[in-house]
């Protein structure tokens, strides 16, 4: 893993590293031309759990023990409406403003210098065993990596997708109490790739089904300086005909050790949290809405469901965050 990770580093800055080069050339006088810097802002690594937060466990079980999660508002295996726009716009983000501060700093029509980054790959945290890769590994052809792959291609992106991913055990799968430990030694191995921050940080997404809560605090307790912000998908075992006509409560976002922690019931609520913090573009948050109205009008959800009545309130944040950025 941590090869492939420190490749995968290097490779994030290799195209700047030959830009930079060619910059150089471009202007014969040391005096005239200002190189800019490869990275002025780390670019974001979103690290994502998969059971109830990319897609739904369906709230399955055997002998009284959950197959990846609680949550039975969705269907097992469904993946949640925006969540992979959601991935890209927050891995975009550091980008798009590397970029601005090149143009606003350094630009030369005569160099043709452009960046040239390109998003990192999510990284994955997962509790499912590793003892049981052979039927569980997330392949290139999965569902899955399609997905998140077919999310970068629509933006002219080819090779974006899963990076690494970092698996649990047997023995968590039988004692619950373990994966949010696990979760939390993994991250602690993925950082090994850049452990000063200045390549990468990161954004944890999980859920509130799996101890993802316990990682994800443990992680802003003792790495603040390269993890950015949590995230976490509240989900419940309920059925949604119990749910209250407003839909589930929300927990509010909290600080730990100054960064945020932030609950969320749908990708719409997350990116629109995600965009108050400076986490995310504007734009990039309406694409958010836009993919998950399609998501589930294209699955045909009757417009009175559980879904669109969190989708809708979620929407309505996202449209006042965009109020107050134009205000």
């Amino acid at each position: 893993m941590t090869c492939y990770s420190l490749l995968s580093s290097l490779a994030i800055l290799c195209c700047s590293v030959e830009s930079a080069a060619a910059f150089s050339s471009t202007n014969k006088s040391a005096a005239q031309a200002t190189a800019p810097p490869l990275l002025t802002y780390p670019l974001t690594q979103v690290v994502s759990d998969i059971d109830d937060t990319l897609k739904s466990s369906g709230g399955v079980q055997v002998a009284g023990v959950t197959l990846g999660g609680i949550d039975v508002q969705y269907e097992r295996g469904d993946f949640y409406p925006g969540v992979f726009q959601f991935m890209w716009e927050m891995s975009l983000h550091p980008v798009t403003i590397n970029q601005r501060h090149y143009d606003d700093n350094f630009y030369d029509k005569a160099s043709a210098f452009s960046l040239q980054l390109s998003p990192p790959k999510v990284a994955v945290l997962t509790a499912r065993a590793e003892e049981f890769k052979a039927a569980l590994e997330i392949k290139e052809g999965s569902k899955l990596a399609k997905a998140l792959r077919r999310t970068g291609e629509m933006s002219e992106v080819k090779d974006w997708g899963i990076g690494p991913v970092l698996y649990g055990s047997v023995s968590e799968w039988i004692i619950q109490d373990r994966k949010g430990l696990r979760k939390f030694n993994n991250f602690e191995r993925l950082i090994e790739q850049d452990p000063t921050g200045q390549i990468l940080q990161y954004v944890y997404v999980g859920d509130t089904g799996e101890l993802d809560q316990e990682a994800g605090e443990t992680m802003l307790r003792e790495y603040p300086e390269v993890v950015k912000a949590v995230f976490l998908h509240v989900v419940s075992m309920d059925p949604p005909s119990s749910y209250p006509p407003s839909g589930i409560p929300i927990p509010s976002p909290k600080l730990i050790n100054g960064r945020p922690l932030v609950f969320f019931r749908t990708y719409v609520g997350a990116a629109a949290r995600a965009t108050q913090l400076g986490l995310m573009e504007d734009d990039g948050l309406m694409r958010v809405v836009e993919e998950a109205e399609r998501s589930l009008k294209d699955g045909g959800v009757p417009k009175g469901s559980s879904k669109w009545i969190d989708l809708e309130r979620d929407i309505e944040m996202a449209y006042r965050t965009l109020e107050l950025d134009l205000s």
